[in-house]
């Protein structure tokens, strides 16, 4: 198949683009760069790969890269609550309404895979986990315009929705401001964190368990199209605190500690369920112990001041 892949040099892109290569796809990368990153080089070997760097808000651009395009998988956003609030206008024109422009412009037979987020969720009920029918309830700008985005999608049919957990593990253009990513990183390097409503949970999922759905759903779309799914590790509904357990066990050295006061700008509280996506057949291959096994050797690598969306 032919995929247009928006974004593609993201945290997300950089991992789903050479999946999809090594799956004997064609891919039509797109990416402003805007943090000069250079996560797409060693793909650049392969014939199958087009590279252009560009907006998704550059509607003849994207007419043109959508023209011939089987599936589209639209990652171009301003991830994150804290990128989003800084620039609303932006998050909005790039996060919703280029949405809307790709529906508008697309074919009928074209497919788009889409990556919300399940801190739509935003704080659930205490003990009960959240599915794909919980009524979604977003704190944030950035969780607001991801469930308008993906009600769009689902709405104009030939459309699959991935609710992701909480994304950690390396990719070539990392992130440190993810929340396993970032204690990971203090705890190598800084050996504490102070944790504010450290009882708080959230679910968590592998970058490249991210791209094993995003390649599961294309090749099972038949069966999943017009749906949402939750994607994450069943196994890791963790609260902050039981994530710092988790890390210790890693690095024995790091201490952490909640604060008595204060509190956590980012207000998601709630476990998740996966079953429905597991039910297709679709399980993960990377544990969160692997992963911060992953981070603690990539840290020898890198350094804060290069990677962080702010």
């Amino acid at each position: 198949m032919k995929i247009l892949v928006t974004g593609a040099a993201g945290y997300l892109g950089s991992i789903i683009v050479p999946t999809l290569l090594r799956d004997g796809h064609e891919v039509v990368a797109l990416d402003n760069f805007m943090y000069q990153q250079t996560s797409l080089l060693d793909c650049c070997i392969n014939p199958n790969l087009t590279i252009f760097r560009g907006d998704i808000r550059d509607r003849p651009l994207m007419e043109r890269l959508m023209k011939d395009a089987d599936a589209i998988f639209p990652l171009a956003c301003l991830t994150g609550a804290p990128l989003c609030a800084k620039d609303p206008e932006a998050a909005k024109s790039i996060v919703f309404d280029a949405i809307q422009t790709i529906l508008k412009m697309r074919s009928k037979d074209q497919v788009i895979i889409y990556p919300t987020t399940n801190s739509g969720y935003g704080v659930g009920e205490k003990g009960k986990h959240c599915t794909e029918k919980t009524p979604l309830r977003p704190i944030s700008l950035y969780g607001k315009l991801k469930v308008e985005a993906e009600e769009a999608i689902l709405g104009a049919g030939n459309g699959v929705t991935l609710r992701l957990a909480t994304a950690f593990g390396v990719s070539p253009r990392m992130r440190l401001d993810l929340l396993v990513n970032d204690f990971v990183y203090r705890a190598v390097y800084d050996r504490f964190v102070i944790l504010f409503e450290a009882h708080f949970k959230r679910n968590y999922i592998h970058v490249r368990d991210v791209a094993k759905a995003f390649l599961h759903a294309l090749n099972h779309f038949d069966t999943m199209k017009n749906e949402p799914y939750n994607v994450g590790l069943s196994d890791a509904n963790l609260s902050k605190l039981e994530l710092c357990e988790e890390i210790k066990k890693h690095v024995p050295a790091f201490y952490f500690v909640e604060a008595t006061i204060g509190e956590d700008p980012d207000k998601r509280d709630y476990i998740v369920s996966n079953e429905k996506i597991e039910k297709t057949g679709f399980r993960p291959d990377v544990s969160l112990p692997h992963g911060i096994k992953e981070l603690i050797k990539a840290y020898q690598v890198i350094k804060r001041s290069q990677y962080a969306n702010i």
